[in-house]
């Protein structure tokens, strides 16, 4: 990772004591920036060849009796370069509770129901514009306990491979309107002025009549307008 890269205006600072983990994951010394090896650099990046039917239509690819519980949401969006110019074949990778707030995950241990039809995970291509679009459905809170009375806003992970296997970057998409927005370290340990990035909108054009919701939510990579990741 190079330090010097990051834009500080934009990104989360390593340490945000409200955020206590960052106490103990945070670097205590100055970051050495590695170069890239030539292997890094040409080799094979993963996971590109391993999309499937329904990888990205989270309401179909892990039915076993019937279709997933909770609110049906379509999220979509084009990942951009800081010029705006779009960004094709990028592997875009979500996760997510479920509609009650609960991962499919064994450190999860949240006392809310886990959803026999929901997965929680999916995957998808950037077409030759950028764009990219998933069927899901809305997550719910959940307690972290990282402080009293500590709840995780409704949210949507996602990670992003570039065309090179060390580009990997991570972020997370919230919801419009959620009160608890206001109360979450996560969301704000980044800098005020740039939590917008990470707020997705309601977008009636992304809408399907009958089906679902539309929320659009754009990632940039680069630039004034970057979106703040979690591991840059």
């Amino acid at each position: 990772m190079n330090q010097n890269k990051r834009d500080w205006e934009v990104q989360p600072p390593f340490l945000y004591p409200e955020y206590k983990s960052t106490v103990l994951r945070a670097p205590s010394r100055p970051l050495v920036p590695l170069k890239h090896t030539l292997s890094e650099l040409t080799g094979p990046v993963y996971g590109h060849d391993l999309i499937r039917p329904y990888d990205n239509d989270l309401t179909l690819n892990a039915r076993v009796n019937g279709a997933p519980l909770g609110e049906r949401i379509i999220v979509a969006g084009k990942v951009t370069d800081e010029l705006g110019r779009p960004i094709p074949n990028t592997l875009v990778e979500l996760w997510q509770a479920n509609a009650a707030g609960r991962y499919v995950h064994k450190v999860d241990q949240h006392d809310a129901p886990l959803d026999p039809n929901f997965f929680g995970g999916g995957r998808c291509l950037t077409d030759s514009e950028g764009n990219y679009k998933f069927y899901t459905i809305k997550p719910g809170a959940y307690p972290w306990g990282n402080h009293p009375q500590a709840w995780r806003p409704n949210h949507i992970h996602f990670s992003l491979f570039g065309n090179q296997i060390t580009s990997r970057l991570v972020t997370q998409m919230y919801f419009p309107g959620d009160p608890l927005l206001d109360y979450d370290p996560v969301f704000k340990g980044v800098p005020e002025k740039y939590r917008h990035l990470l707020i997705s909108q309601f977008d009636l054009g992304v809408t399907e009549q009958d089906f679902a919701i539309g929320f659009r939510f754009d990632m940039v990579l680069r630039g004034d307008n970057e979106t703040p990741f979690e591991n840059r």
